[in-house]
């Protein structure tokens, strides 16, 4: 694998034009059917499962919770800032004036550009665009030939010679899976240089206290060899707040709303909300929690500085009842997501949610799941879709072979997105001319021009007949997919990096990692 090779992808607009150069053929380097590396655009309104008047009994309701019960803030500077605003603070608890909320949160934009160190990659945030990361933060990986172990550096640079290479990912999410062989006071730093390096994607960096989310900034500068002042005009790092459901911000957290809006770089508020554990045991209830503990979140990062990237994320689903499990891709979580997307537009806000599962393995449970739950966040209107491929097990497992069903799932969602053709010649009026009736379409002219490109070509997905599915030994999707990971790892190529940028990268890094990173007590 070269050091120093662009890895090519044709490139298409942001509205999903087809390229006749996306399926390259096969045997050839990049021999995976892929589509051409930009956004798709939604050309169609997302769906409304409530009412104008029920989201707004939400939205009110809300403001109750905020009004009246209030939110904890742990961090004294932040409490600070609140009290100042306007805010009651008592304690840890903050409670909110509607008005103060509704003012503050207006400021927030409503699409920004989030850039990567390759120009091609940058993302557009908001309104009908659609951008897919990584799964992010699994403590354990997994493959079909070596089972479950824990998260480590080689499977962490392996994950991510796979996101750079397969053009549906685009952005890396988090740490594909945690690397626990290296030390937590300086895994960020190893970390943030190996996505540095290794792709020129969009990535993330995590809200753990100050030094953490400073060096993730200072990294994410760096690897665009940017000035400060440009850095803050052109956000190129986003983090995932969570709040600690219900109803808390913690220290890390709001460190990194502090560190990160006041830098202009991206915050995405993320309630943690549970039905029946962390939030009420409805949907309703749980969507209330989630939307005040986000509008909290929201208003703070306005607070910090006015106008500053945040998104609005959302990641209600349920629990089982009897063991108290996260369940994902259930119904529950399907209208959690369509009604957060709602939410969402209510606030003029982008919109993250996730492709989830709970399945333990690769299997059919694991396919319906997300199938379902990318049904969700493409119906609901998700701008920034985390984990989009290879979680497993309520995302306690990253999964190789599942990463790959998860880029042909995702494919096929961009594909159902692309416009559809209605040009004259793509009505076939002279092809069907041409063949008549009682005739066939396979020599049809009109066929063997759109031969080789006529419709989606799947990664996994086996179209084959009975017969030849036979012949080729009966493989099951997870052994396709197994193949089809260990090829991607093969054909990658390390994005090219100007060799100044990278002296300037291991000379921060290693200069970081002597000072002894970061604390590991929170």
């Amino acid at each position: 694998m070269s050091d120093d090779a662009q890895t090519s992808s044709p490139e298409t607009s942001r509205r999903g034009r087809r390229d006749s150069t996306r399926r390259p053929a096969a045997g050839a380097r990049g021999s995976i059917p892929q589509l051409p590396r930009g956004q798709v655009e939604r050309h169609f309104p997302p769906m409304e499962l409530v009412s104008a008047d029920e989201i707004e009994s939400i939205h009110r309701t809300s403001l109750k919770v905020l009004s009246e019960i209030g939110m904890d803030f742990a961090l004294p500077e932040a409490r600070e800032l609140l009290r100042k605003a306007g805010a009651s603070v008592d304690g840890e608890r903050v409670r909110f004036d509607p008005a103060l909320v509704e003012e503050l949160i207006s400021s927030a934009p409503s699409r920004f550009t989030f850039h990567a160190r390759n120009p091609a990659n940058h993302l557009e945030i908001g309104g009908p665009s659609i951008a897919f990361g990584t799964v992010a933060s699994p403590p354990n990986c997994s493959d079909m030939d070596n089972g479950r172990r824990s998260g480590n550096q080689h499977d962490y640079r392996n994950f991510l010679r796979l996101a750079q290479y397969f053009n549906c990912i685009q952005f890396i999410a988090g740490y594909p899976v945690e690397p626990t062989d290296v030390h937590a006071s300086v895994r960020h730093l190893e970390a943030l240089r190996d996505m540095v390096v290794m792709t020129d994607k969009p990535f993330h960096a995590y809200s753990l206290g100050s030094e953490r989310i400073l060096d993730g900034i200072e990294i994410a500068r760096i690897a665009r060899g940017i000035s400060h002042e440009q850095l803050e005009r052109e956000p190129s790092l986003f983090t995932i707040v969570n709040t600690n459901s219900p109803l808390k911000l913690d220290h890390p957290m709001l460190r990194g709303i502090m560190e990160m809006s006041a830098r202009n770089q991206i915050v995405c508020i993320t309630p943690f909300t549970l039905a029946g554990a962390m939030a009420p045991a409805t949907v309703a209830g749980a969507l209330v929690e989630q939307n005040a503990e986000a509008l909290a979140g929201i208003a703070f990062t306005q607070l910090v500085r006015k106008g500053s990237p945040v998104i609005y994320g959302g990641f209600t689903s349920n629990v089982d009842m009897k063991s108290g499990a996260p369940a994902f891709g259930t119904p529950e979580y399907m209208k959690a997501c369509v009604v957060g997307g709602q939410l969402a537009r209510r606030y003029g806000i982008p919109y993250r949610t996730s492709n989830t599962c709970a399945a333990n393995t690769v299997d059919a449970q694991a396919a319906y799941e997300s199938v379902f739950s990318l049904w969700g966040l493409t119906m609901g209107g998700g701008n920034l879709i985390m984990h989009g491929a290879g979680w497993l097990e309520g995302g306690l497992v990253a999964s190789f072979e599942k990463f790959v069903l998860d880029c042909d799932l995702i494919q096929m969602v961009r594909e159902f997105l692309s416009p559809l053709e209605t040009t004259e010649d793509a009505l076939g009026l002279e092809a069907i001319r041409e063949v008549g009736p009682g005739g066939h379409f396979f020599g049809a002219q009109h066929t063997l021009a759109r031969y080789t490109n006529a419709f989606y070509a799947p990664i996994v997905s086996d179209w084959r007949n009975h017969q030849q599915w036979l012949a080729a030994g009966k493989p099951e999707a997870w052994q396709r997919a197994n193949t089809v990971y260990k090829r991607a790892l093969s054909e990658y190529e390390e994005p090219a990096l100007e060799p100044e940028r990278r002296e300037e990268l291991d000379s921060f890094v290693e200069r970081r990692i002597r000072e002894g990173g970061a604390p590991t007590d929170f």
